[in-house]
């Protein structure tokens, strides 16, 4: 196996983005040519098989090598169905493009699937131009600051009573918590990730969107049960059916990662964003940018309580929907208010547009299709549905039927959202064009701010407000969510360890040690984030749902509804659930044997599917009946423990 080059582009002065596709391959065909025979396909390079056999000299792409371009600088190469050359080596406005050095089809470049990182050390990446990158950059700090500056207000001031501080006194109404529980789902990975999966990979992406409303499906099956109890940590509900320090330990633990993988996506995610706001040009200012912005949410995070983090939830809920419905409207302007003009320009500008409304794009699934897309459903909509902040957002309703009540006002508001993502992925693939996203980011995390960037004419006042509205919702959902999920994290350890280990616990001790695991979790996920900047961790969330959705959800789902479950059962399912996670993943095509995966020179992926859900979740339920039933010495009381 060669050695990858970095690619070296080699622009003139003023050249914008070229559009160009992801330079990491996936496995997919485009089903129109033989195996190994590309004369006849429709698919772009990275989305087909039949370009990258392995032990070609010279693997090539509709006629153009992938060593250097043989016929000269911005020349081009016949497209077999449009005649168009390739979208690598198209010249812009007259200039001319040099593409020297390529990537092998079987190595992934560094950087998390994409070619982010490149393209902004190359200057190519630049979608808001020159005119306007200042007045945006200076409105985003504005809005940034003034965030911070209202979010201290609503900081409870020395706040001693850790009920009061973790779940408001139970006192939040079905309103204000629908809202909050809605805000809950909207992160900023769902808010980049959706969009871009749409634009980029169709039908596909399509079906992704549709996890959230079923994960809030889920949560109205247990939210009044989880209410009633009037627990609010995995450790009090583990407590259910177990007594002792183990089971609130291995909450902990499991609550730990959950919250730590989800929080590195989300603190990269919005890095992504403001380097495309300042253009930041190499790899360690993107990471500074990653960093800096991570301080700014830690800072919240560090003194944040459920109140103070839910009004930031209710602010952000209203601003993203007029936001998304905004950028949407102003696309379907740009096709006379026509959605089938808009659907059938988003096909037709699509990377493959023969299978761009049908299954089968996804690059990630490299064998067993159906079952790899049903394992990635199983794992999305069973672990968000109870994930340690979402609750302990449950927990903060008055009652058992206000948090259904909740749920169904947040049911309402997540379907709004979907419905508005779904638009804006179809929106950037007709407007923008699959080939340009593809080229700023393999991902599409990119594309909410092109197409805010091309709905409206270059240099125009309103362009500039669209482009820092969209901006500023990112980073409002960056900050909402890091301070959600670490409060969380936080809360378990200071009330399921410390609280319970330490006979002298007093409430002011506990809140002293809540803001100290605030800041310590902080500083460990900050440092992480800098430390894989350049490598590619998405495959995290998977392995975080997957633990949600192994450990958690069958010992609930036990708890509330089989009397028998007991203490020996829980921790066979937890542990097993656990020890099937981390194995399955460790051998899975996400870590090695691909072209996305974090080790793709290395092979042993033994393990078929991209999640270990569809086996994991099946034997952790096994395992908890069969812990239960076995008639062997009882290892613990089922009598609750507070």
């Amino acid at each position: 196996m060669r050695a990858a080059q970095s690619p070296t582009i080699i622009s003139a002065g003023g050249l914008r983005a070229p559009s160009a596709h992801p330079v990491s391959p996936g496995p997919r065909c485009c089903a129109t040519a033989k195996r190994g025979d590309p004369s006849h396909c429709r698919a772009p390079y990275p989305a087909c098989v039949c370009h990258r056999q392995r032990g070609s000299p010279r693997r090539q792409h509709h006629g153009v090598p992938l060593h250097g371009h043989p016929r000269g600088a911005g020349a081009r190469a016949p497209h077999p169905r449009r005649g168009l050359g390739h979208p690598a080596v198209r010249p812009l406005h007259g200039h001319r493009l040099v593409v020297r050095g390529s990537v092998h089809p079987s190595v992934r470049l560094p950087g998390g699937g994409g070619v982010t990182l490149y393209a902004l050390s190359a200057r190519l990446v630049d979608p808001i131009g020159s005119d306007a990158k200042v007045p945006v950059i200076i409105a985003f700090l504005i809005f940034v600051g003034a965030s911070l500056l209202w979010l201290f207000t609503l900081v409870t001031a020395q706040e001693d009573n850790p009920d009061r501080l973790h779940v408001a006194d139970r006192s939040l109404s079905p309103v204000f918590n629908g809202f909050a529980m809605a805000g809950e789902q909207i992160s900023v990975v769902i808010l980049l990730a959706i969009p871009g999966a749409i634009a980029l990979f169709g039908y596909d992406g399509f079906t992704a969107a549709i996890d959230g409303l079923l994960t809030l499906g889920v949560m109205l099956l247990l939210a009044q049960r989880i209410r009633d109890s009037r627990r609010y940590t995995l450790g009090d509900l583990f407590a259910l059916r177990a007594t002792g320090p183990l089971p609130r330990a291995m909450a902990t633990l499991v609550t730990l990662i959950i919250a730590v993988p989800l929080l590195l996506l989300q603190l990269r995610a919005v890095g992504i964003v403001a380097s495309l706001l300042l253009g930041l040009s190499t790899d360690g200012a993107q990471v500074v940018c990653t960093v800096l912005m991570g301080c700014l949410v830690a800072c919240f995070a560090g003194v944040a309580d459920l109140r103070g983090t839910g009004f930031m939830q209710v602010v952000k809920v209203p601003l993203t929907l007029v936001t998304l419905a905004v950028v949407t409207l102003l696309a379907l302007g740009k096709f006379h208010w026509d959605a089938g003009s808009l659907l059938s320009a988003a096909v037709g500008r699509s990377s493959a547009p023969d299978a761009y409304l049908s299954p089968g794009l996804w690059p990630y699934t490299t064998s067993l299709g159906p079952l790899n897309m049903l394992a990635d459903h199983v794992v999305v909509i069973l672990g968000a549905s109870v994930t340690p902040h979402l609750i302990l957002r449950i927990s903060a309703s008055r009652s058992g039927r206000s948090a259904r009540r909740s749920m169904s006002i947040a049911a309402g508001l997540v379907g709004t959202f979907t419905l508005l993502l779904i638009t804006t992925g179809f929106a950037s693939a007709a407007v923008v064009g699959s080939g340009d996203i593809g080229s700023v980011d393999a991902d599409g995390q990119s594309s909410p701010i092109l197409l805010a960037s091309r709905v409206l004419p270059a240099g125009s006042a309103p362009r500039v407000v669209l482009i820092t509205a969209v901006a500023c919702v990112a980073f409002l959902a960056t900050l909402t969510t890091v301070s959600s999920v670490t409060f969380a994290a936080a809360v378990s350890f200071a009330h399921d360890v410390f609280s319970r280990t330490n006979r002298r616990r007093t409430d002011v001790a506990e809140v002293r040690v809540l803001r100290l695991a605030l800041v310590a979790l902080c500083t460990v996920v900050l440092s992480l984030s800098a430390a894989t900047h350049r490598y590619p961790i998405d495959f995290l969330f998977d392995f975080s749902m997957s633990v949600a959705a192994s450990c958690v959800f069958p010992v609930l789902i036990y708890s509330f509804f089989w009397s028998r479950f007991n203490r020996r059962g829980l921790l066979w399912a937890v542990h097993g659930g656990l020890l099937i996670c981390t194995v399955l993943m460790a051998f899975s095509p996400s870590v090695s044997g691909t072209a996305y995966a974090l080790c793709p020179n290395a092979r042993f992926d033994w393990y078929p599917f991209q999640t270990p859900g569809l086996v994991s979740v099946p034997a952790a339920f096994l395992l908890g009946w069969l812990g239960s039933v076995m008639p062997w010495k009882a290892t613990g009381s089922r009598k609750p423990r507070r």
